[in-house]
Parts: C-alpha cells; structure tokens; sequence
C-alpha cells in the first residue's frame, strides 16, 4: 500500500478549477509526500496532457482524482435560482455533464497512477476491481460511516475522512437542500467513528494547516493527513490572484450551494450572503450557469462574486514552497507528538 511506502503521511488535496497543478503534484511527491492531480473540470485529454506533465516534473508516486457523476438536476429546481442571479448578472447556460467520467476512466486504466481518488460518490465494484487490476489504488472520499461502508462494499482500499471544517466542495455521495439541517460531522467525530466502524485505513481531510493539526490526526488513528488550503499559497498552485490576496486576511468561512449548487466552504463574502438562501441543490448546473459571473469577477479583481474556496483555518496558510512546506509541517508534526506522548500523557 502507497501510504506504507511515504516517507511523509502527507497527501495533496486535488483542489480542482485551478489551484491543482502539475507542478504542486509533483513538489508533494518528491517531498516524500502523496501528490494528486485534480482532473475534476478536465477533459480527458486535458488530463492526459497533465498526468504527462507531472511524470516529467517527477518519478515519485502520484494519484489523481476524479469528480464521481451523480443524478442530473430537473430544470424547474433551479429556475427561479436563475431568474434571482440574471436581475443582476450575466448569466451562462446550465447543463447537465458526466465530466467526462468513462473517458477519464478509460485514460487511468490505460496509463495508470499509484492512487486514483473519488469525490462526489463511490465508483462502481467493477470500476473500482479494473482500477485494481491497472495496478492503481482505489480511495473514496467520505463524510459519513453510511458512506464509508458503501466504499468498502465497493472495494475501496482507503477512505478520505472529509471534516465538516474542509475547503472547497462537500464530498457527500448525495448533495440534498432537505439534509441541511443536520450538522456535517467534525473531522475528529468523523474519525472516532469510522475508525470504530470500518476495517480500512483513514485519511484524515479538513482544517489542518499546522503541524500540531497532524499530530491531532495521527493521533487519533489517521493513516496521513490531506491538505488543500494549507499549500494554496504556495508559488506552484494556480490559485488566481484573486482568491491568492484573500486568504492572509481574518474572513470567516461558511458553506454554500451559491456558486455551484453543491454545498462548499468558502471565503464568505457578497455573493455567499445574497444567494446561499435561495440556491438549489443543482450541480454541475448551476456551476456552469455561474461561471460567466465568476470569470468576469476574477478579471475584474473583485472578490464578492467569485468562489474562494478555503477551510477554517486558512489564516495559518504560510506562503512556501510547496516541497518546503511539506517538509516543515512533518517536522512540527513529529515534534508535537513527541511533546504530547512524552510530556502531557505522562503527566495526567
């Protein structure tokens, strides 16, 4: 297993519309880290040409991951949504799309990876025993026991525990306005549970940007951490310039369908404040009939109707090299283990 084999229990969140590149993929993995590339967004082509570009930056193991397509949205769920945004907007057209999930698929067993990661649901147990068979891996993203259990059945090797504090997109199989009133588990409760429940080593994901958030991981029984917001400063991340200026400053996060109709964690701001009471639960299509507002906003250098995603303690994000990064936040970890286990255990 991958995980047995990093030198660091360090893994790269994809981090897909733009943050992931080649180039931070390939930092993470040659730091003795797991990187991932994000295909989420990609043509299979486009990805192709990325998996090519990250083997050139590296040799070191990596995975990529892909965004698992779920049911499409009726028309009449996001009407109105759309009337709301075009009062004041310019507004694209929604469509319904697989992001091209047999190709890419096809493209993994064909030139395959270490690891291949899924977001959004679990592939299928005969998706994931062809995964198996090209040599690869097979990790599913989870914010639920329910659903670690459906990963497991299907055959997944690692679970990605996804924490309520995480930036970017919730990983939930199934995305519904109706569930919202039930609080998304927190990423040490999240731990305690699958760890009681599932036979399959955890990676734990959600609001660690330190060393000591590692060791608070590690501890409770995660095989490695995945980190995203933490490297989004980094030189070799393609966060726009935009969303690149907001995170040193002290903005709360809070979640949202507003910009993709799937609930994420972002950097609150106008838009979030207007729209989050009224958006459906509607993907891809509502990210597709935001993304002409959300463009010019980027252009614009305006930061109120663009999505920043970022986890809850994107302030402690530093601006380093990725490799770097790495290798400091696995020192400070090791340290506050050490300090833990030796000191404050001993002394209770």
């Amino acid at each position: 297993m991958i995980l047995n084999e990093l030198s660091v229990p360090i893994v790269l969140a994809p981090m897909a519309g733009g943050p992931s590149t080649p180039e931070l993929t390939a930092a993470v993995s040659a730091a003795g880290g797991l990187g991932l590339l994000a295909a989420g967004y990609l043509t299979a082509t486009d990805t192709a040409a990325r998996l090519a570009a990250t083997r050139e930056l590296t040799t070191a193991p990596f995975g990529v991951n892909l965004f698992t397509p779920g049911p499409a949205a009726a028309p009449e769920d996001f009407a109105d949504y759309l009337a709301e945004l075009g009062r004041t907007h310019e507004v694209g057209v929604p469509k319904y799309d697989t992001d091209e999930w047999d190709a890419k698929l096809e493209l993994l067993i064909d030139a395959p990876v270490a690891v291949v990661t899924f977001t959004f649901g679990c592939p299928s147990a005969a998706e994931v025993a062809r995964l198996h068979e090209a040599g690869s891996e097979v990790w599913v993203t989870v914010t639920s026991a329910a659903e670690g259990h459906l990963a497991v059945e299907a055959g997944a090797d690692v679970l990605i525990a996804q924490g309520a504090e995480a930036g970017g997109h919730r990983a939930t199989f199934i995305d519904r306005v109706a569930d919202d009133a039930t609080d998304p588990l927190t990423l040490l409760a999240l731990l305690q549970i699958l760890d009681a429940t599932v036979d399959r080593p955890i990676v734990a994901t959600g609001g660690i940007t330190t060393g000591a958030g590692i060791a608070a991981a590690l501890a409770a029984d995660a095989a490695a951490v995945q980190l995203g917001t933490v490297f989004l400063r980094s030189p070799e991340a393609g966060t726009n310039p935009v969303h690149r200026a907001a995170l040193g400053a002290d903005t709360p996060t809070m979640l949202t369908r507003a910009f993709t109709g799937r609930r994420a964690r972002g950097l609150r701001n106008r838009f979030m404040d207007e729209h989050s009471a009224t958006a459906p639960a509607a993907y891809p299509e509502i990210h597709y009939a935001t993304a002409p507002l959300r463009a010019a906003a980027r252009a614009a250098g305006n930061p109120d109707d663009v999505n920043m995603w970022a986890g809850q303690t994107h302030t402690l994000a530093p601006e380093l090299p990725a490799g770097e990064l790495v290798r400091s936040l696995a020192a400070d970890a090791k340290t506050a283990l050490t300090t833990a286990l030796s000191g404050r255990i001993q002394s209770c």
